[in-house]
């Protein structure tokens, strides 16, 4: 089968089962890219950091980056980046048709709430995917990093971006 059809079936069950957006997609994403081989857990660890980093849905920036890396071109780049979003747009599409006309449904609100755990389900699998050794180095600093970012995110109005800007600090300093 030509890496083209592998990527465009890997995608495929990325976008129709990653339920809950990028990071609850990242698990599947893992799964589906460093276990083939296609690229390397290092690899994938920085994909994550650049496409967390560039403007737009992570999911989307790591198909559009894995694609070039995997076919070595921009069509690899093109293919799984369409193949990421179509089942997600199909189902959007036919969902909110549904959706408008059944809206007051026992059946439809009960879906939606059994839906809710299993999406921070995979959050919280993603955030433990990537706590590897490419993101915590010496666990003991960056897990006081991550609590400390966590307390002033939860307990504090300060803005995220001051958040992120001191814990790279922090970072440039102790690493």
């Amino acid at each position: 089968m030509s890496v083209y059809l592998k990527l465009i079936w890997a995608y495929l069950k990325i976008g129709l089962f990653g339920f809950g957006g990028g990071y609850a997609m990242l698990a599947l994403i893992e799964r589906e890219v460093v276990n083939p081989g296609w690229i390397t857990e290092q690899m994938f660890t920085d994909i994550v950091a650049i496409s967390q980093m560039t403007p737009g849905p992570i999911g989307i920036n790591s198909a559009t980056y894995i694609g070039y890396v995997v076919t070595g071109g921009v069509w690899g780049s093109i293919i799984a980046t369409i193949t990421v979003m179509l089942p997600s747009f199909l189902l959007v599409v036919y969902a909110s048709h549904f959706i408008s006309r059944h809206k007051e449904s026992t059946v439809i609100k009960g879906i939606f709430t059994g839906l809710r755990p299993v999406v921070i389900g995979l959050i919280a699998s993603a955030a433990l995917l990537m706590m590897n050794k490419q993101n915590f180095p010496d666990y003991t600093i960056s897990v006081a990093i991550c609590a400390v970012s966590f307390c002033l995110n939860y307990f504090t109005r300060l803005h995220p971006i001051y958040i992120i800007c001191l814990a790279g600090i922090t970072g440039l300093i102790v690493y």
